[in-house]
């Protein structure tokens, strides 16, 4: 994949990575995460279409954000699409990546002409009328753990990713060699203050509100946001879709790469 650099209007920098010819796909990661982990399926896909795939803001080798908000990470972004590419383009947003996709279409400041939204949920914690998604109490032990032993911590979340899955030692070994070890760590406070504010997001007063089509992809046996989320999501959105992956968890591109690699295809 090509590496490219684009600067913000404050000076701040966002690395990108492209590959391929065709209808641009922008690719956006998840939390503690870098455009690596997408190395796989953007070969895969890159026969037919252009990606377009950045390090987030903290992450991988892009700068920090102002401030550590869905929507002020969403700007930036609309910023460097809109001066990158002058057609409308495909979100597919995985897990965080997902929840920036909601907020990018949510300000329609950009021509988006449809989502894929892999592993995302529009409240990232339960509360009393929210159940599919993570008690708040294990957010905060998480961001404890983060604080004492960083590197350990992020390591211990990423394989949660996978929990319950039938997935080999090698296959493991291999998505750590490309999705981990190709990028540097995320920024030790943004990744902190992320986290915090995942521990307060819902987005689900905004789903009636996109009318583009939407494929969510969510894995059965997801442990970091229920596959319940995900049906939510896809009844919620006007033009929703959904597809389960059996017999797994939080990263169907990763896990499956091949069969998710079908089903964007055909729903791009």
């Amino acid at each position: 994949m090509k590496k490219n650099q684009f600067k913000l209007a404050d000076g701040r920098q966002l690395t990108w990575y492209e590959i391929g010819h065709g209808h641009p796909l922008v690719l956006l990661h998840g939390w503690s995460m870098s455009a690596a982990v997408f190395s796989e399926i953007a070969r895969l896909l890159a026969t037919k279409f252009r990606l377009l795939i950045p390090d987030l803001p903290g992450h991988g080798n892009s700068s920090p954000p102002q401030k550590n908000a869905l929507a002020e990470i969403a700007a930036d972004l609309v910023h460097w699409i809109a001066a990158t590419e002058h057609t409308p383009v495909t979100l597919i947003g995985w897990s965080l990546g997902g929840m920036l996709s909601l907020e990018i279409a949510n300000q329609n400041k950009l021509p988006v002409d449809r989502l894929v939204l892999i592993g995302t949920t529009p409240r990232f914690t339960s509360s009393d009328d929210w159940l599919p998604g993570l008690p708040v109490i294990q957010v905060r032990s998480l961001a404890r753990n983060l604080k004492r032993r960083f590197e350990a911590a992020l390591g211990d979340f990423f394989s949660l990713a996978f929990a319950g899955e039938e997935i080999s030692k090698e296959r493991l070994r291999a998505i750590r060699n490309f999705a981990l070890r190709q990028s540097s760590l995320p920024d030790r406070a943004v990744a902190l203050a992320l986290l915090n504010m995942l521990a307060v997001q819902d987005q689900r007063e905004i789903l009636s509100d996109i009318h583009q089509p939407v494929l969510v992809m969510h894995g059965e046996l997801d442990r970091i946001t229920p596959v319940t989320a995900g049906r939510y999501l896809a009844e919620s959105l006007p033009q929703g879709r959904f597809v389960e992956f059996a017999g797994v968890g939080h990263s169907v591109f990763l896990s499956k790469p091949q069969e998710a690699a079908t089903n964007i295809r055909e729903f791009c």
